[in-house]
């Protein structure tokens, strides 16, 4: 297993110091690099924390916990146990176990890195998981990028230093060195994708080439060279990134489409949602920037939606339906709007409002029965400057995306519209020569897109 150091050495896998977490579950390869890791932390200056997830889909999850948990003990390692609801997640997000699953364990990762618990996580994938890996991508129609595999170090905390390591090789250092595992009885279900490589398609490829293993290894690391070298081309900076929302402009998607398509699935990594995007899917959205009219929708896997907004294509994370309330009384303070956020009202000095941020206000022209609230039918405004239109026609010569419209919240009184949210005020309640209150809102905007 020299090799294994060799390779955390010149990857730079760990910085001395780290505190680095590995992902153990029970099984053969991750026992083996748990034992690996605590062999030689004093050689890479590394402290070593165990970290176990309970998914809570099998009759035996509390068992395997309860093992790692003993041989921890046994061997005074630091060990975190957490249990997630997969299922749950599951039935919720429509999708399958495998990936409710990694959605659920990978986001006990991610806590545990914005913590500041762990400083890097490591993963025991080895060569023969990436082999499988890479070939499902191409069956599942991947390009460059799939067939890149698995990276030794992603997000600069996700590490894998086993991935030049055969796993015979590793079931040679378990029998070694004794080290007790437990089988986890799903690995033999060829229901799985996963499972129906590894059990039948990948043992009848080694009859007829016995290095597939290291041959598909060998064509993702060509695969990564060429991809590496397109992105060292690319130049996209307009892209702009908001919370849960990235807004790429139209013009880009004249670019040859290998960058196209990747400018896409950095979005959708940079947004947190990779699972199950496949190039099926950034084809359609594709031939949705020439089809689609301003406003239109489409549903994407992982909870993904695209649409089309005047000079964009936008991603954005689906929200929860929120249950709120249907008015709010207009008042100084912070006024708390369901679970959309907050609206801020303050009182102005008169000789500073030019340093204030925020939409300003004539406090005394606010009718006394003004009300936040959103949108409905028949609104109208009176805009700043001068004349009365259709909320709809004002929001959409604003350019606000439909998809924003149903949840701003707006200043109101019967049918019409006083002020909404980040946008601007009607001409009604404009400061003037006569104003002696101003008011300047702000928002705290938690859960609108």
């Amino acid at each position: 297993m020299e090799k294994v150091l060799e390779l955390i050495k010149e990857k730079k896998l760990f910085t001395p110091g780290n505190v680095v977490g590995v992902a153990v579950s029970g099984g053969s390869d991750s026992m083996a690099l748990l034992h690996f890791l605590v062999e030689n932390k004093e050689n890479l200056d590394i402290e070593i924390m165990a970290i176990h997830i309970d998914h809570n889909t099998r009759v035996n999850d509390q068992r395997d916990a309860l093992f790692v948990e003993d041989y921890c003990k046994q061997n005074r390692i630091r060990f975190h146990k957490f249990k997630v609801e997969a299922l749950t997640l599951m039935k919720q997000k429509g999708q399958t176990l495998e990936e409710a699953c990694r959605e659920a364990r990978y986001s006990v990762f991610d806590n545990l890195r914005k913590k500041g618990i762990i400083d890097k996580l490591a993963i025991a994938h080895h060569q023969n998981d990436q082999a499988e890996t890479v070939l499902l991508h191409i069956l599942r129609g991947s390009g460059l990028v799939g067939a890149s595999g698995m990276q030794y170090v992603r997000d600069d905390f996700y590490v894998r230093p086993f991935l030049d390591t055969k796993k015979e090789e590793i079931l040679s250092y378990v029998y070694e060195n004794q080290i007790p595992y437990v089988e986890d009885e799903t690995n033999v279900d060829t229901k799985i994708s996963r499972n129906l490589i590894r059990q039948k398609i990948m043992p009848e490829l080694r009859k007829v080439w016995p290095n597939v293993d290291e041959n598909l290894c060998n064509f993702a690391k060509i695969c990564r060279e060429d991809d590496n070298t397109i992105r060292s081309l690319m130049n996209f900076d307009a892209v702009l990134f908001e919370k849960d929302v990235a807004k790429i402009p139209l013009s880009y998607f004249s670019y040859p489409q290998s960058f196209v398509n990747r400018l896409l699935l950095d979005c959708f990594a940079k947004l947190g949602k990779t699972q199950g995007i496949e190039r099926k899917h950034l084809d359609i959205i594709c031939s949705f920037v020439q089809t689609g009219n301003n406003g239109a929708k489409i549903n994407l896997p992982d909870n993904i939606s695209a649409f089309k907004e005047y000079e964009y294509i936008t991603l954005a994370v689906k929200k929860p339906k929120l249950e709120v309330l249907t008015e709010w009384p207009f008042k100084k303070g912070v006024t708390q709007i369901g679970d959309y956020g907050t609206v801020h009202v303050k009182k102005v000095d008169m000789n500073r409002k030019s340093n204030v941020v925020g939409l300003l206000i004539d406090a005394d022209k606010v009718p006394k029965k003004a009300v936040w609230r959103f949108k409905r039918d028949g609104d109208f405004i009176e805009k700043f400057g001068g004349g009365i239109v259709k909320l709809k026609k004002y929001l959409s010569d604003k350019k606000i995306p439909l998809r924003v419209r149903e949840c701003l919240p707006m200043l109101a009184s019967g049918m019409e519209i006083l002020a909404v949210a980040n946008v601007d005020i009607s001409e009604s309640l404009k400061i003037d020569e006569n104003t002696k209150n101003i008011y300047a809102i702000t928002f705290n905007l938690k859960n609108w897109v």
